[in-house]
């Protein structure tokens, strides 16, 4: 069960704080179940009420500072996620994302990258679907790991190719 106050990523929201723990008593729901308050960074204002009893469905803790830094340094060693029919990546793009796990982020935006730049090479664009899978898995792997290291997300691209670098 998380604690208050400790934040993890929920897998469509990004990293949100854990407010509180409720019971959600309205009119509508007179239930006893409780749900975490989560508030996500990027929308202070926002409220998320997420079921106790599913957290671990798509939500996890944050990474830390020293899981970051070796996921960053594990890279170049994990596997692109390779998959030649479009409906199909476009399911393992959702699949990864939902999954709110960097290792498949990671993998899936090395795909893309490397699709791009052979779609270049023979001329052609690089389809919308790519496009829009890899700013959001960009986005999420980024933002979680800045706030892991203590980094603005805009500077992950350079951190990453730095420290990719020296090795």
């Amino acid at each position: 069960m998380y604690q208050k106050g400790e934040y993890v990523v929920k897998a469509t929201d990004g990293i949100c704080r854990v407010e509180d723990i409720v019971h959600m008593d309205t009119q509508i729901a007179k239930s006893k179940k409780l749900y975490y308050l989560m508030i996500p960074e990027h929308e202070k204002k926002a409220k998320l009420y997420v079921p106790v009893e599913k957290e671990n469905k798509n939500c996890r803790k944050i990474m830390t500072e020293k899981e970051a830094w070796a996921l960053i340094d594990n890279i170049p060693q994990i596997d692109t996620i390779w998959i030649s029919d479009d409906k199909t990546r476009e399911q393992k793009y959702k699949e990864a994302i939902q999954s709110c796990n960097p290792v498949q982020l990671v993998g899936i935006i090395k795909n893309m990258y490397i699709r791009k730049k052979q779609r270049i090479s023979q001329g052609k664009k690089n389809t919308a679907v790519d496009e829009r899978y890899f700013k959001i898995a960009e986005e999420t792997l980024y933002a979680e790991l800045a706030f892991a290291i203590g980094r603005k997300k805009e500077d992950m691209t350079k951190i990453i190719a730095d420290r990719i670098g020296k090795q």
